[in-house]
């Protein structure tokens, strides 16, 4: 079975109706995780931890979406 790897990232938005960051070099990384369920949890706890701050935005990225497993390369590798 595939390793399903999701990124947990946040910070603080231009506009909390958009996903544009304020400041991208001050993105939070909260880390990486071998399953939804881990990076959800992560996600959840540091969403509360700034729920006062309606520009304070946390995301799940899925990073095994980013790679067919299928394709002797896949297309992030073929722009290196």
């Amino acid at each position: 079975m595939a390793q399903r790897l999701h990124l947990v990232f946040g910070g603080e938005l231009i506009d909390p109706t958009k996903n544009a960051f304020k400041d991208v070099d001050d993105i939070h990384v909260v880390g990486m995780f071998a399953d939804y369920e881990s990076a959800f949890n992560a996600w959840k706890a540091e969403a509360q931890k700034t729920v006062d701050n309606a520009h304070m935005r946390y995301f799940i990225a899925h990073i095994h979406r980013l790679r067919d497993e299928a394709a002797e390369t896949s297309a992030t590798e073929e722009l290196g």
